[in-house]
């Protein structure tokens, strides 16, 4: 098996310092990239975190992202699950854990160059899938 279950909290302007703070307790490297600098352009609030992640010594993983205004952000939605690797079962997982779900990002190539998409399961969970480097496309 070649990927990996990880929370992944959504949060409302505040992920730069929530994952700051999680590095000074728990250690480990933390990586940061904007809207604006994963290419999604100018726009109020690109200068907010697109992706955030934390990965301690002791193999903890902790993704984050911030909101935007145009999603909406609801209180009860702060920690998604991240379903992330490089294995080929990725695409079928995500097919069958959104089944009598919404999806809100179908599964497809990204501007970031991975597979990715987003469901809320029949259960209220948010699932973020994403499958790593280029599969044969």
């Amino acid at each position: 098996m070649s990927y990996q279950l990880s929370p992944y909290l959504a949060l409302d302007g505040t992920t730069r310092e929530a994952m700051e703070f999680y590095q000074s307790v728990l250690g480990g490297e933390l990586t940061m990239m904007t809207f604006a600098e994963a290419g999604a352009g100018d726009f109020p609030g690109s200068d907010r975190i697109m992706h955030a992640s934390l990965t301690t010594a002791g193999g903890l993983e902790i993704f984050g992202a911030d909101t935007l205004a145009e999603m909406g952000h609801t209180a009860g939605d702060t920690v998604a699950l991240s379903l992330m690797g490089n294995d080929d079962a990725l695409p079928g997982l995500f097919a069958a854990l959104a089944e009598g779900g919404t999806v809100t990002v179908p599964f497809e190539r990204q501007m970031w160059g991975d597979d990715y998409g987003q469901f809320r399961d029949k259960f209220g969970v948010v699932w973020h899938v994403n499958r790593q480097g280029d599969p044969a496309a």
